[in-house]
């Protein structure tokens, strides 16, 4: 009787603690108005870059964004905002707190709880469920206009997890020009279709190069394809992304590219792309 009444003690114990992070879930989704995975169908799309900088040019316009990390393999958020030497704090809550970039930018990361950055990350689906869930339930996110989750590529555990955890999520796409990610996307695309979340659109990134001695446009993969995709599926193209190597250089350094270049093609594809957002807002 007594090992029954141990098991019964915690059962409720267990069922009063995933009753309180329900609420927690609830109450930090709550506080956020707009919620937006970032995915792409293969990896070397610049799906991350693509990410960071969207939510750059959305706190250049003054909205209170949060990036949330839930690449947990390969976590290239902090690097790329040039926070990833610092570690989440925890507030008199004992709720994480997350990474502030800018006064109207912040994001979490596993790799901003790793000892070690260079340690693998080994886990299966069910711990990375619960993970992205801790990291709405237990994060003092606070009121955010935008919350953009940057995910890994493909269509596996974590954007289901997302698709799961966060309701009312919607799904930004990315792409480049070339046939073979123009057909991983279009997995993409039907993933969304069947957990049923709304796809706001898609980019296409890494969209033409201008040949700094000429001047002439470059299509070094090819030019139209996610235009054309989204029309064959019926959703919104959100618009071209130049292909710039100082955007690759701004990442791996963790500096602004539109700050330092914000009068580039890069800056102002981007800053059309929050405008469509800001719509929503």
């Amino acid at each position: 009787m007594e090992m029954i009444s141990g098991g019964g003690c915690s059962a409720s114990k267990r069922k009063k603690e995933q009753d309180a992070q329900e609420q927690a879930l609830k109450s930090s989704l709550d506080k956020i108005r707009h919620k937006f995975i970032v995915m792409s169908g293969k990896g070397g799309v610049g799906k991350s870059s693509v990410t960071v900088n969207l939510a750059m040019a959305l706190a250049k316009k003054g909205f209170k964004v949060g990036i949330m990390d839930v690449d947990i393999h390969g976590p290239d958020i902090p690097r790329m905002l040039g926070i990833n030497n610092e570690m989440l704090g925890v507030n008199a809550e004992r709720k994480l707190m997350p990474l502030p970039y800018s006064e109207n930018l912040s994001a979490v990361s596993i790799e901003s709880l790793s000892a070690s950055k260079d340690d693998a990350i080994i886990w299966r689906g069910p711990v990375k469920h619960s993970v992205i869930r801790q990291f709405i339930a237990d994060v003092e996110w606070g009121s955010l206009d935008f919350l953009l989750i940057d995910s890994p590529p493909g269509t596996g555990d974590e954007p289901l997890s997302v698709a799961q955890v966060i309701s009312g999520a919607g799904a930004i796409i990315v792409t480049t020009p070339q046939e073979v990610a123009l057909a991983d996307v279009r997995k993409s695309i039907n993933f969304c279709k069947t957990v049923k979340m709304d796809i706001f659109g898609l980019i296409e990134n890494m969209s033409g190069f201008q040949c700094p001695h000429c001047g002439e446009p470059i299509d070094m993969f090819g030019s139209g394809g996610g235009e054309k995709t989204a029309k064959d599926f019926a959703i919104h193209f959100l618009g071209k992304i130049p292909f710039d190597p100082k955007v690759v250089e701004c990442g791996d350094s963790g500096t602004c590219y539109q700050d330092i270049y914000s009068d580039s093609p890069v800056s102002r594809a981007f800053a059309k792309v929050a405008d469509r957002m800001a719509e929503l807002a």
